[in-house]
């Protein structure tokens, strides 16, 4: 982060005086820390660090200010909303239909039992067992 002026430091100032009003606070300790280790804070970061100068009795009200124009001067990161989760696998209705119509005629019918716990089971219908299966359906209903 490039500063433009190297001897004014509102940030640099106001966590000076905040870790001098509270020197047993670890959250202002380690603002400090990554402040100078990484030379910036984020948008949140800085709003903490806000609410906590509110607190410091003889802090100007001209650093405040500025403190608050750097952090409307962030941007603000939204998450987006997950997306509706959708099943891996959506069930055809095709061969459930004709598996039942030759059931309720025929239900004893083998072949079609085993379509049945295929089908039962969440298994996928190849193209040569959906043709089978709608021949039974012509053949016997």
């Amino acid at each position: 982060m490039q500063r433009k002026k190297l001897d004014v430091d509102i940030i640099n100032d106001i966590l000076k005086a905040t870790m001098e009003a509270y020197p047993a606070s670890v959250f202002v300790e380690s603002l400090f820390h990554q402040y100078h280790e990484r030379g910036g804070l984020s948008k949140k970061q800085l709003e903490g660090l806000y609410q906590k100068a509110l607190k410091v009795p003889g802090l100007g009200v001209a650093k405040l200010a500025t403190l608050e124009a750097e952090i409307l001067k962030k941007p603000t990161r939204y998450k987006s909303t997950l997306p509706p989760t959708k099943p891996l696998y959506e069930k055809d209705t095709r061969p459930g239909e004709l598996i039942e119509a030759i059931l309720a005629k025929y239900p004893q019918h083998k072949r079609v039992l085993f379509f049945k716990s295929k089908y039962d089971n969440n298994d996928a219908f190849s193209p040569m067992d959906m043709a089978e299966l709608e021949k039974f359906a012509k053949l016997l209903l």
